[in-house]
């Protein structure tokens, strides 16, 4: 009788299929000006090494693609041999990196480089490492990952894709802005000027509403992907979420602020809002749903209303690192449109998922 391969897990390929999306974005940001160059489109990869070298380029460029050769060791199936899986998941990384790399020589602003595809597919092979050795571990069939997606996430592609909204969501939180949990700025990625003037009483009172809403509506979002109300990967999803932005203050503005975010009126909301999420989570489910959506739509009106703050001074030599345009363009275009996506998804699980009509998650729920 002949054998057959146990199928991987599908969450480390969902994974790695959204962030392999997500550095496409970043290599051909800022997608304008598509031309032919009249050069040999693969010149590139017998080019000399560059005059002017950046070694914190090379460093970003080997760092992006770690995750990309964890996850996608991770995700080949796990009776494959160490070095054929390393093989694989290293060949398809620097085959995405050839490709990115070459579609950017039709692009104005950016450079296709030798060096970039070496230190992308380095990158790929160093993540791989780790990835054999922690990767299907977590992600096999009783990794640690696996049961408690198993347990507390609900099942199938519909819970995979809410995981990989709630990372997408803590990339967000790496914009390089001083309001917390704050997305759905769609004014500023119009260039649309602000529609009311600065004032402090006025900024305060808006931050303070805004983290309340946002608080809300990402510890509902995350509760209705779960199968139970359990209060700790909400407090973990929050806590990581402050981590980022944090992370984020620290890096982009003068002088290093790493708790620029930490004004009074998002002090104040961030309490608020705690208090009325403890409060939300004991409602029926399906009323829970429907304040995620309702405070989702809340929170971006209000982050489109807000006035600019005047006192927020960025970091200027970054932008002399052209990777770091590009990190800052994905995670803008991430943190704009983020809750359109958190609530296509929130329509999705309910249609799906029955949650208009009861408040416990019905049998097709083993089925998605």
């Amino acid at each position: 009788m002949p054998t057959t391969t146990r199928p991987a897990s599908a969450l480390p390929r969902n994974l790695a299929l959204a962030y392999a999306l997500l550095i496409a974005y970043a290599s051909l940001h800022p997608f304008a000006g598509w031309k032919a160059s009249g050069l040999p489109a693969f010149d590139f990869l017998v080019a000399p090494w560059p005059k002017y070298f950046v070694l914190a380029d090379l460093v970003f460029n080997v760092l992006g693609y770690l995750p990309l050769g964890f996850l996608l060791v991770a995700a080949l199936p796990g009776k494959w041999a160490a070095r054929r899986s390393i093989l694989v998941a290293t060949l398809a990384a620097g085959l995405l990196s050839l490709f990115l790399e070459t579609a950017q020589n039709f692009l104005p602003s950016r450079v296709a480089s030798n060096v970039d595809l070496g230190g992308n597919t380095l990158g790929a092979l160093l993540g791989t490492l780790p990835g054999m050795r922690w990767g299907r571990s977590l992600f096999g069939r009783d990794g640690r990952a696996r049961r408690w997606r198993t347990r507390y996430v609900i099942g199938g592609n519909t819970g995979d894709a809410g995981l990989v909204l709630v990372g997408l969501w803590l990339l967000s939180q790496l914009t390089a802005t001083d309001l917390l949990f704050a997305s759905g700025d769609v004014r500023n990625l119009l260039g649309i000027a602000a529609p009311l003037p600065f004032s402090a009483e006025r900024f305060m009172a808006f931050d303070m509403a805004l983290t309340t809403l946002s608080v809300l509506a990402i510890g509902l979002f995350a509760r209705c992907m779960m199968r139970h109300t359990t209060v700790w990967p909400l407090v973990l999803v929050l806590l990581l979420g402050v981590g980022a932005k944090t992370l984020a203050t620290a890096t982009f503005f003068v002088p290093g602020a790493p708790l620029a975010w930490l004004t009074p009126g998002t002090g104040r909301g961030l309490l608020l809002g705690g208090a009325l999420l403890a409060g939300a989570l004991m409602l029926p489910r399906v009323l829970q749903h429907a304040l995620a959506g309702m405070t989702l739509l809340a929170s971006t009106a209000l982050v489109n209303l807000m006035p600019e703050n005047p006192y927020v001074v960025y970091e200027q030599r970054l932008t002399n690192f052209s990777n770091f345009l590009n990190f800052h363009g994905l995670t803008q275009l991430t943190d704009s449109l983020w809750p359109f996506f958190a609530l296509a998804y929130l329509s999705a699980v309910g249609l799906w998922r029955g949650e208009h009509l009861s408040g416990r998650p019905d049998s097709r729920e083993r089925r998605l």
